[in-house]
């Protein structure tokens, strides 16, 4: 059969449901609806129907806070997000400074702010190759990056598209089923181009003596070099230590032991990365986590780390990956040369689209984005069991709007039928996984940021894709989406 007889491949994503706890309400509301009516049980009984009466404006405070919704939550479950905002504000924990520290400072620690100031590059003693990973002693995870790179999906034929998304599949399906991964990020990010690069390879390969076009090509480089975006990605893998400690056990304990299991699941995951079309071109050392760590809050520093460094990759010191300075705001941050924003993709395709759906989202001319993907492997039983508290909650939401006389809901039925579709797929053996989608857009400035969302949220319509900004959770956010570390906490 000829290529052009094969059709593309095609995905579709199931509905997101929107289902709260219980009668559709969520957690902070069904607990301050509950506590309304405790109230309103003990006002009447104390003092009556009257007192009930004048407790009227308090009655309609709760209704508003409840059923009242802003992007797409009630203005209740906004409350602890906001306070806490609020409370960092006060205490001015919305600004943080990279202080100089006279004692020695611990080695491999990154120095990041928020959540991630823990984390740390370590480095096997029998590495041959300085492979690196960050070691989280909070999460008990060992996370180690690779850059990795492959031909252009949109430039390939239908036969080798479906390959290798079929092997995309199989390869997380494969990662699933270990047990002891406990996430897999695909990070893809646009990063100013210094020309350094461009110019080494000129410096050593280039003519500049040849008439005419020696000249020419000396001044296409001086100039072009700076202003390319090359795109650059990596892929995360971040071992759960709990897990996986049987097999560290087996393999001597401690981290050297981590490390072996580490690098036996790693080789497993770059051979499914190439049956899915994915070359892994090397696992990053620590000097180059902490220079990818460190360009994303400053990606003016690219140029001056490409200078320094001997191979022409970027590099920088663990203790300097973090930023100088990092200025929270409630829809945006501030590091040292960049503004940034997060989004977080709340709703995928739900109707029948290529699989190259995000190709105009990633090359959206003139922004500079980080698009990470976060896949979270569930085990079949407890997503068995997800299933069946889906289905039922469903079924009860139905039972319960019938009693009342109510219309029968077109979205439950979606839902359902999609509930159902992923129960036969668990049945029938296929692996789980739960899939985050973040996009942190980076300017210079306010405005040009301003700029840069607002294409960014034209490009996601064109994709199919909704974005919700993150409000009140920028820092958090920008850890999770910017830098290559698998970490899913907001």
């Amino acid at each position: 059969m000829s290529d052009l007889a094969v059709s593309p491949a095609t995905v579709k994503f199931p509905h997101r449901s929107r289902r709260g706890i219980l009668l559709g309400l969520t957690l902070h509301q069904l607990v301050l609806v509950s506590a309304a009516l405790a109230l309103l049980l003990v006002t009447v009984l104390t003092t009556g129907l009257l007192g009930a009466i004048t407790l009227t404006p308090l009655w309609a405070a709760v209704a508003g806070v409840v059923a009242v919704r802003r992007q797409g939550r009630s203005l209740i479950d906004w409350a602890p997000i906001v306070a806490r905002f609020a409370w960092r504000r006060h205490s001015g924990q919305t600004l943080w400074l990279a202080r100089p520290v006279t004692r020695p400072r611990q080695d491999g620690i990154l120095h990041l702010p928020g959540t991630a100031a823990s984390l740390k590059v370590v480095t096997p003693g029998d590495s041959a190759n300085g492979a690196a990973a960050v070691h989280d002693p909070h999460q008990q995870t060992l996370t180690a990056v690779a850059r990795v790179s492959s031909r252009a999906f949109a430039l390939l034929d239908p036969a080798t598209q479906n390959h290798n998304v079929n092997g995309w599949g199989r390869a997380l399906a494969g990662t699933a089923r270990t047990g002891h991964v406990a996430t897999v990020q695909v990070l893809e990010r646009t990063v100013p181009d210094s020309g350094d690069t461009l110019a080494r390879h000129w410096a050593h390969h280039g003519r500049p003596e040849a008439p005419v076009a020696g000249q020419v090509y000396a001044d296409l480089v001086a100039s072009a070099g700076p202003a390319a975006a090359p795109h650059e990605t990596y892929l995360a893998i971040s071992l759960d230590l709990k897990a996986a400690k049987r097999l560290i056990s087996q393999a001597g304990g401690g981290l050297p032991g981590a490390f072996t299991v580490m690098e036996q699941t790693t080789a497993s995951i770059a051979q499914a990365a190439r049956n899915a079309g994915l070359m892994i071109t090397g696992w990053l050392s620590a000097r180059e986590i902490a220079a990818v760590v460190r360009t994303a809050y400053d990606p003016k520093a690219l140029a001056a780390l490409q200078q320094w460094s001997p191979t022409g990759r970027a590099e920088a010191e663990p203790a300097a990956a973090g930023p100088v300075v990092q200025v929270e705001e409630y829809d945006r941050i501030a590091t040292d040369s960049a503004r940034h924003a997060t989004y977080w993709v709340e709703n995928w395709p739900r109707t029948e689209m290529g699989a190259g759906f995000l190709h105009g989202l990633m090359f959206t001319a003139g922004v500079r984005r980080t698009l990470s993907l976060t896949y979270v492997p569930q085990r079949l039983e407890s997503a068995l069991r997800d299933v069946q508290r889906k289905k039922a909650a469903i079924i009860a939401d139905a039972s319960e709007r019938a009693r009342r006389g109510q219309v029968d809901s077109e979205e439950d039925s979606i839902e359902y039928a999609d509930v159902k579709n992923r129960e036969r797929q668990l049945i029938a053996g296929h692996a789980d996984v739960a899939l985050t989608g973040l996009i942190t857009v980076t300017a210079d400035t306010d405005a040009a940021l301003d700029a840069a969302c607002a294409q960014i949220e034209t490009a996601a319509v064109t994709a199919g894709v909704d974005l919700r900004r993150l409000w009140y959770q920028q820092p958090d956010a920008f850890a999770v989406a910017a830098l290559p570390l698998a970490r899913t906490t907001l």
